[in-house]
């Protein structure tokens, strides 16, 4: 009987560590799931955020253009040389024609 005293006593332990580790587990996941949601409001908050960095780029990027940056200057100039240079084309093709 001492050995199935034992042996009871051991089983015993042994379900009341595996009952800790399944709390411990437990405590362990909901922590896990609380950062889930914490991560998920943050890149929500940035890519709001993101999307109004962008909207405020393009708002300044066509102020530039307005008030003529050397950029944009260049950018013009060669956009209009290659609209001449298309009209130029439709020009000959016209004179081909007639």
């Amino acid at each position: 009987m001492d050995e199935s005293n034992q042996s009871l006593a051991t089983l015993e332990q042994n379900i009341v560590l595996l009952l800790n580790k399944l709390k411990d587990n437990h405590y362990a996941i909901e922590s896990l799931r609380h950062q889930l949601e914490e991560c998920k409001s943050v890149q929500h908050k940035l890519v709001e955020e993101n999307k109004v960095l962008k909207n405020e780029n393009d708002s300044l990027a066509v102020a530039n253009s307005l008030l003529g940056s050397d950029q944009s200057n260049v950018t013009t100039k060669n956009k209009i040389n290659t609209l001449i240079q298309e009209v130029d084309a439709c020009i000959v093709q016209l004179n081909q024609i007639a």
